[in-house]
């Protein structure tokens, strides 16, 4: 199936950046999974992907959150949340 069409759902407060799109493209299935997260749960992966500060660590996001989806998982393990959206989690991240 082609994916360049379909869209790409996004998160509640982020968008999709385009390294991520990249990879949720190159798979029908990937893409369908992603589609079917709700908005928190989205979001919570683009905040959980984007947040890093080096472009190794990123891109091992990334992989590890296409992995995940693939094996089922819903969120990543072990995050606070996102702390753009969660006044909870701020104290974790200097944003």
């Amino acid at each position: 199936m082609k994916t360049d069409k379909i869209e790409i759902a996004t998160g509640v407060v982020h968008e999709v950046p385009e390294d991520l799109e990249e990879v949720l493209r190159a798979s029908s299935e990937l893409l369908t999974i992603w589609n079917g997260l709700t908005p928190i749960a989205r979001n919570e992966w683009i905040c959980w992907v984007t947040i890093v500060k080096k472009e190794e660590t990123r891109k091992e996001h990334i992989n590890r959150l296409r992995e995940e989806l693939l094996e089922g998982k819903k969120r990543p393990c072990c995050w606070p949340g996102c702390p753009h959206r969660n006044e909870n989690a701020k104290k974790w991240f200097s944003t």
